[in-house]
């Protein structure tokens, strides 16, 4: 790859559209429900599943059910994806209203 070709693949890279939305990770041995948000979906379940199976996940309920119960009881599934925004305060915003949402919809747990 030269470097016209390595800085158009850096340019469409930054110019992705990512999709911002609302995440549920759910345990089926104990049926808890965790939600979340994230800028990301595409990326956010690698990012969870990494501090869980390190042991250093902040949301500590998750952190324990995962060591009791283990990896293969855990389900992770896109909620809800917004639509695209270009003003991060409005997505921000946003993101946060629909976690609420649901966090009283599903009765569960935030992340």
């Amino acid at each position: 790859m030269d470097g016209a070709q390595r800085k158009a693949a850096i340019g469409a890279y930054k110019e992705r559209k990512v999709p911002a939305g609302i995440y549920a990770v759910r345990c089926a041995a104990s049926g808890q429900c965790w939600i979340g948000k994230a800028p990301d979906l595409a990326t956010i379940q690698n990012r969870i599943w990494f501090v869980l199976r390190h042991g250093s996940s902040t949301c500590p309920s998750l952190q324990a059910a995962w060591r009791a119960h283990g990896e293969a009881s855990f389900a992770f599934e896109v909620i809800e994806q917004l639509e695209d925004e270009e003003d991060a305060y409005i997505r921000g915003r946003l993101l946060k209203s629909r976690l609420a949402h649901w966090l009283a919809a599903l009765d569960a747990l935030a992340i």
